[in-house]
């Protein structure tokens, strides 16, 4: 053990003739656990909610989207959804049509965004027809009556449950005798799917291809466009490039994260807002270490000036003091990760903090700890502590022997 550390613990947790400073020093060492562990969970539950919002998207929407600045590009390539599902990074590939109607039911009507899906591919692109209430995206091609099937807010309000007829009316109407009047379709509800998100769950519903472009008057073989999944979510950009590459004009990808820019910027701009305001906990605890050493220089002088008289040089005192910072706040970010991480823990295996389900998402609190969270909370408290032992080391190696053993 070096002299410098030796002196520094000596200090730092030596009980006799200054137990005041020794439980200053353990209130700077629970300031800056407190603070450590506030953002070690804070920053976890962030974590949870984000990846569940973004699940909760994808789950409605794919990863991406092929796109036409021409409608009928898709008609004219029939081998379009093979040259997608052949390019790198793509996992899947499902056709769609995308348009509004109203959706009239006994009791009431309501405007909704109506998709036409292929019943076979659709499910393995959007991970909400996989993990329906009641029914499937098969259900969609039963014999009779066409099958949609909706949100489980919207059944609701409408009063629809499985096998319930309702009415679809297209704005893009059809001409009579007398005029253009909206094009009315019956269906009979297929299946109810839950994401958790009021948006989806009452604005959204699902039918086949064929039965779309029966609503809209569309011709056969009309496609709004194409969604693809890909192998790694965070790096859908890269796929859509080669995709778009691949296609050519007049095709053109959009990804889920140029979608839901907006959305995603304003919740990493609160992250770092949140992981500020937090971090003013630890920067309490790191001005506690201030008023630790000071007063510890004060209690020492004596015991400087012996040491430099001695041989001490001025650097030896300065490396004790900013030691005794050092490992305040060491023992305080491990003590913090051990309240943080099992507070973490607790929170995900019991789910112990219930959320109100009609407010949110989701019915708990739910928390992923991130290991570059956890380093970048440590190298943060860290780093103030650090700072926080600068001036009273200074200070200490400041003194003159001299002058500090004149009154002695």
């Amino acid at each position: 053990m070096s002299f410098e550390l030796f002196v520094a613990l000596r200090y730092l947790f030596s009980r006799r003739k200054q137990t005041f400073i020794y439980i200053i020093s353990l209130m700077s060492i629970l300031g800056v656990a407190i603070g450590v562990g506030a953002l070690v969970v804070v920053l976890g539950v962030y974590n949870g909610l984000t990846t569940d919002m973004r699940d909760k998207i994808l789950g409605a929407n794919a990863h991406g989207i092929v796109m036409s600045y021409l409608p009928s590009a898709f008609e004219q390539n029939s081998d379009l959804l093979d040259r997608i599902r052949s390019v790198q990074g793509v996992t899947g590939a499902t056709p769609f049509i995308y348009t509004e109607v109203m959706l009239s039911a006994g009791n009431g009507v309501k405007g909704v965004v109506l998709r036409g899906i292929d019943p076979e591919s659709a499910p393995q692109v959007l991970s909400l027809l996989r993990q329906m209430r009641s029914g499937s995206a098969a259900d969609l091609q039963k014999s009779g009556t066409p099958g949609i099937i909706i949100g489980d807010e919207l059944a609701r309000r409408l009063g629809l449950v499985p096998g319930s007829r309702v009415n679809v009316l297209s704005p893009s109407g059809q001409k009579s005798a007398s005029g253009y009047s909206p094009r009315i379709r019956p269906f009979e509800v297929a299946g109810i799917f839950k994401t958790g998100m009021f948006e989806y769950d009452s604005s959204l519903a699902f039918v086949s291809l064929a039965a779309a472009r029966d609503v809209l008057g569309l011709p056969p073989g009309y496609l709004s466009g194409v969604e693809i999944t890909v192998a790694d979510v965070f790096k859908a950009d890269q796929t859509a490039e080669r995709l778009a590459r691949e296609l050519g004009s007049p095709f053109y990808v959009r990804t889920w994260m140029e979608m839901n820019a907006n959305l995603f910027a304003a919740l990493k701009l609160e992250k770092v807002g949140m992981f500020i305001l937090l971090a003013m906990v630890v920067l309490i605890g790191s001005f506690s270490i201030v008023t630790t050493l000071v007063m510890l220089v004060m209690e020492k002088t004596r015991d400087i000036a012996i040491m430099m008289s001695m041989g001490a040089t001025r650097g030896m005192i300065r490396r004790i003091f900013m030691l005794q910072g050092t490992i305040i706040g060491v023992i305080g970010t491990l003590l913090g990760y051990g309240f943080g991480l099992s507070l973490g823990w607790l929170l995900k295996r019991y789910q112990f903090i219930k959320l109100p389900e009609h407010v949110y998402t989701l019915d708990h609190l739910p928390i992923i700890i991130t290991l570059s969270d956890v380093l970048i909370v440590g190298a943060s408290a860290m780093l103030l502590c650090f700072l926080a032992t600068l001036y009273p080391a200074r200070q200490a190696a400041r003194l003159e022997p001299a002058e500090a053993l004149r009154y002695e």
